[in-house]
């Protein structure tokens, strides 16, 4: 089956996990991206006046590069001519695109996924405006979420499926460190993610607080705020992670912390995946979705305040034994039940 996978492109953790998930399926996959219509072009004054006019069109959505990027992913299309079209949080697609072509390629199967969620409040509507708008002109939308499911049927989907998100397998494995990598990142607990205001760096400074824990630290957007906690100030600078870097800190942690975010009314999230891939212990703040993908105290550890946090963390920070236990049985969890990249382009696939 030829499929376009099309998507902002600025990591390999998104669109080209999906692409190579294709392609290891046996399938003919083509990409389209679009980060790079907004880098600028040319040097000197103009490289800068272009760079600048693009970043504000992409941050406005609006302007004639998104006209081009449109008309550019509709030729594309025109030319692969595919069964399958998956869009990935298809901020810069608009509706008028979709429609065209399904009107030149009526038996192609247009599919739109998202992993933040656009109808949580805090989100910008300018941001989403033309997503939202689009939502009716794809054959099927994929909720990250459930409660995105109903989301979705009000804002006009056809119809609406869940894919969670997943594992990489090559990315997300036990790995041994060596000994420069453990003085990197071995640590009694880790967090490794961005910051949101929903209070999880007081949860932070709790672990901080408590003597003889190794805690670290790692993300985007944190060093504004270890500025002004003097106590999460003693483990700047905080540094995001590049690479294989975060399966490194996660494989060099006793356990792993997995925050839920707010703003995107999170039951779950991608790290739920990504730790006990990496063989590593999880303790995660506690949904009942998460209760239903792993049984507590068996296969993961979850927490419902600071205090059960910290004894938790204490308590497996003295039994190895058990602490191991629940991290392989979590690993064997997530292999069992396909929540790699590859099974679930598979279960998507058998959707459609």
């Amino acid at each position: 089956m030829r499929i376009l996978v099309a998507g902002d492109w600025h990591s390999d953790l998104h669109e080209e996990a999906v692409y190579r998930a294709f392609a290891a399926l046996g399938h003919e996959p083509y990409r389209f991206s679009w980060h790079q219509y907004f880098k600028g072009a040319g040097t000197g004054l103009i490289g800068q006046f272009t760079g600048v006019a693009g970043r504000i069109q992409n941050r406005l959505i609006a302007g004639p590069l998104i006209s081009r990027l449109n008309l550019d992913f509709i030729a594309a299309v025109l030319e692969v001519r595919p069964e399958l079209i998956f869009v990935y949080r298809g901020t810069h697609i608009s509706k008028d695109a979709l429609k065209t072509i399904k009107e030149g390629l009526p038996g192609t199967v247009l599919v739109g996924y998202n992993n933040d969620d656009p109808f949580a409040q805090g989100h910008s509507r300018l941001l989403w405006r033309h997503f939202l708008a689009a939502v009716p002109a794809y054959d099927l939308m994929l909720a990250y979420r459930l409660h995105n499911l109903e989301d979705f049927r009000r804002a006009g989907a056809r119809r609406v499926e869940l894919l969670r998100s997943w594992y990489i397998p090559e990315r997300n494995r036990p790995v041994k460190l060596t000994s420069h990598e453990a003085e990197q990142f071995s640590s009694d607990v880790v967090f490794a993610g961005h910051y949101e205001a929903d209070g999880r760096d007081l949860l932070l400074e709790g672990i901080v607080h408590e003597e003889g824990v190794r805690f670290r630290l790692f993300g985007p957007e944190w060093q504004h705020v270890v500025k002004r906690s003097p106590v999460l100030a003693r483990l700047a600078p905080i540094v995001p992670l590049l690479g294989d870097e975060y399966n490194k800190a996660l494989c060099g942690a006793k356990i792993a912390l997995c925050l839920l975010s707010k703003l995107n009314r999170d039951t779950y999230t991608r790290r739920c995946f990504e730790i006990p891939a990496a063989g590593t212990f999880m303790l995660a703040e506690h949904s009942d979705d998460l209760g239903a993908l792993f049984r507590e105290g068996k296969e993961a550890e979850f927490f419902r305040s600071t205090g059960e946090l910290i004894e938790k963390i204490r308590h497996y920070l003295r039994h190895d034994a058990e602490r191991e236990a629940v991290a392989a049985a979590g690993r064997a969890r997530v292999v069992a039940d396909g929540h790699d990249v590859v099974s679930r382009m598979r279960t998507l696939l058998a959707k459609i």
